[in-house]
């Protein structure tokens, strides 16, 4: 007679798959994306980031589950709540995609299937890998810088940084915490994922710009560009700080063999080269003495900071468990998050 633990028969359940909407004002098309994404997902729930629309009410009428801000918050403030609500309703697998109409629902199979055979805990869906981008070039032109900048800063390399077509596993929803509250959430992800040591892989996905980008590409650009920095100079100082340092020394030490070549021709000091080797020497020890420093508070903050990180999701799994035990007495179409 066989036995049949429950190892095995955790094996033989369905894993339940969950895809959650963040959106902001998206009533031309959030319908239509909740109805596409219900056919590949056991649940659709949509974070309302504080729309001002019928964005909530035609999400509701559509089938999906509404957990409305009471304010806008920004996207990275929704993609907190999407993971957050993917654990408390214990996914196995998490599904993130726009509610602008952008993304293909039918991709959805091709993103869950690494995490259902094991093979990743997050999967990117890429504009860049197979198929030819659809975007305007100024639009790929910026999102590969973005790729390529947060890929040196993380040390995590994807294929589309700024992709906000994704999938996690259980794993990587208890793993991964996230602080941005703007768009540079997507950005945070890969340092996360690079500190949390999760398996990542890319899948090529469709995209379909149905109108005019919301944002200012330019001014997009520089927001995020700008909050990485930020994330680089607070997880890895030395390399903010020590790289340019460094190349600003070799520069003076460049300027410095200059003046001595031509004062060993001339017997004149050349000023202006020495004047120069002085500066940029000064400035990159400068540079490079704040990025040691700064690696050292780093360092000495890290054992605290990483307690202070376990208790608080202690907490938070505590608060999600007792949320979750009311939820079991209350079923409304709509929350309503202050």
């Amino acid at each position: 007679m066989s036995q049949h633990g429950p190892a095995s028969e955790q094996a033989k359940r369905k894993p339940q798959v969950i895809a959650a909407i963040p959106c902001l004002n998206e009533e031309r098309f959030i319908g239509s994306v909740v109805l596409k994404t219900r056919k590949h997902v056991d649940s659709v729930i949509v974070i309302d980031d504080g729309s001002c629309d019928a964005t909530a009410e035609i999400s509701a009428a559509a089938g999906a589950k509404v957990y409305k801000h009471g304010e806008n918050r920004g996207y990275g403030a929704a993609i907190r709540t999407a993971l957050a609500k993917g654990r408390r309703m214990h996914a196995d697998v998490l599904v993130v995609l726009d509610g602008d109409g952008q993304h293909n629902p039918s991709d959805i199979p091709n993103l869950v299937k690494p995490l259902i055979a094991n093979k990743a805990d997050v999967v990117v869906g890429s504009r860049f890998l197979e198929k030819k981008s659809k975007s305007p070039f100024y639009r790929r032109l910026g999102q590969q810088a973005l790729t390529v900048a947060t890929n040196v800063a993380s040390g995590q390399k994807v294929s589309d940084s700024q992709s906000g077509f994704r999938a996690y596993s259980a794993k990587a929803l208890k793993e991964l915490t996230l602080t941005e509250s703007g768009m540079s959430a997507s950005s945070e992800m890969q340092f996360a994922i690079s500190k949390s040591g999760l398996r990542v892989v890319d899948v090529p996905i469709d995209v379909s710009y149905l109108e005019s980008a919301k944002r200012n590409p330019i001014g997009h650009g520089v927001g995020v560009l700008s909050r990485l920095l930020v994330l680089v100079s607070l997880r890895q100082p030395l390399l903010l700080f020590g790289t340019p340092g460094v190349i600003l020394m070799a520069a003076g030490l460049g300027f410095g063999i200059r003046v001595l070549a031509r004062y060993s021709e001339t017997r004149e000091l050349a000023i202006g080269n020495a004047l120069g080797m002085i500066l940029l020497f000064l400035a990159g020890l400068l540079a490079l003495f704040s990025g040691l420093m700064l690696q050292a508070m780093k360092e000495l903050m890290r054992g605290g900071t990483a307690e202070l990180a376990r208790e608080m999701r202690e907490y938070a799994s505590g608060m999600e468990s007792e949320e979750s035990g009311r939820d079991r007495h209350h079923h409304h179409g709509t929350d309503s998050m202050s």
